[in-house]
């Protein structure tokens, strides 16, 4: 009753007199948030909020507290996703929640269908500088597909054999908003968005020697970039940046519907 279709048909049926104001009243009562145990409070209206359901957070949280949060998510949600799920952790809360399933480079568990179909129009495409980057931008990538966009992989086509990546132009050229993944330095996203006409979304991993410090180096890079159009998020936040990404082509699509009407 959280998603914004079946709220506005419990609506039209209490309008038409389908559904006693009553009925309606307790299909809405966690329609805001539901406690869980006494750890957690799930919120069930950040779907009409934002457009997107509430995340799990893995860390910190027992398989547990995990399992029974998912289990209520499920009933409002199509799909439940909780992010940094090490090995470990999925192996006792598969016990708990046996259909989740675990998306092990992403280190994501979700209740989702097992070939989720884009909702959304527009195209998504990661792209990573190297192989050591895959965990931070498979997040991205399996955080795009589970909320409903339709994601393009480009791996391993970093700036130290920036042939891989120019080999690669038609596809950059194909992409509504592009997620560019890099540790080391973290020059890629700069010569990404000197090639792109579309937002850049950039991402800093913890990949690096010691200069690196942690992803502060690349972090530092991406925010001096001399190239337009560039947003940066966190070290190693590939879930936000996929949000991030989502958002933008939902708003275009918004922009769309209006110039229509």
């Amino acid at each position: 009753m959280t998603q914004p279709e079946a709220l506005q048909s419990l609506l039209e049926s209490v309008a038409a007199g389908q559904v006693s104001p009553a009925n309606a009243l307790d299909k809405l009562k966690n329609f805001t948030y539901e406690s869980v145990g006494d750890f957690a409070k799930v919120d069930h209206h950040r779907t009409l909020r934002t457009g997107f359901p509430e995340v799990i957070w893995g860390p910190g949280k027992t398989p547990d507290q995990i399992a029974q949060i998912m289990e209520a998510m499920r009933l409002h949600n199509p799909v439940v996703m909780a992010t940094r799920i090490e090995p470990d952790v999925f192996a006792q809360l598969q016990e708990k929640v046996p259909d989740v399933q675990y998306y092990s480079t992403a280190r994501i568990c979700a209740l989702a269908p097992a070939a989720p179909q884009p909702t959304y129009a527009g195209l998504i495409s990661l792209i990573s500088a190297g192989t050591s980057d895959l965990p931070v931008a498979e997040e991205a990538a399996v955080t795009a597909e589970l909320c409903g966009f339709q994601v393009q992989r480009l791996w391993d086509v970093g700036v130290a054999g920036i042939h891989r990546l120019l080999n690669n132009r038609d596809a950059i050229a194909q992409a509504d908003v592009l997620i560019v993944v890099a540790g080391m330095e973290g020059a890629l996203p700069s010569v990404v968005a000197g090639l792109a006409d579309c937002p850049v979304v950039a991402v800093p991993t913890s990949v690096g020697y010691g200069a690196s410090f942690g992803g502060l180096a690349p972090l530092l890079t991406m925010l001096n970039s001399c190239a337009a159009g560039i947003g940066v998020v966190n070290i190693d936040n590939g879930f936000g940046a996929a949000i991030l990404a989502g958002q933008i082509l939902r708003t275009a699509h918004k922009l769309q519907l209006r110039q229509s009407i």
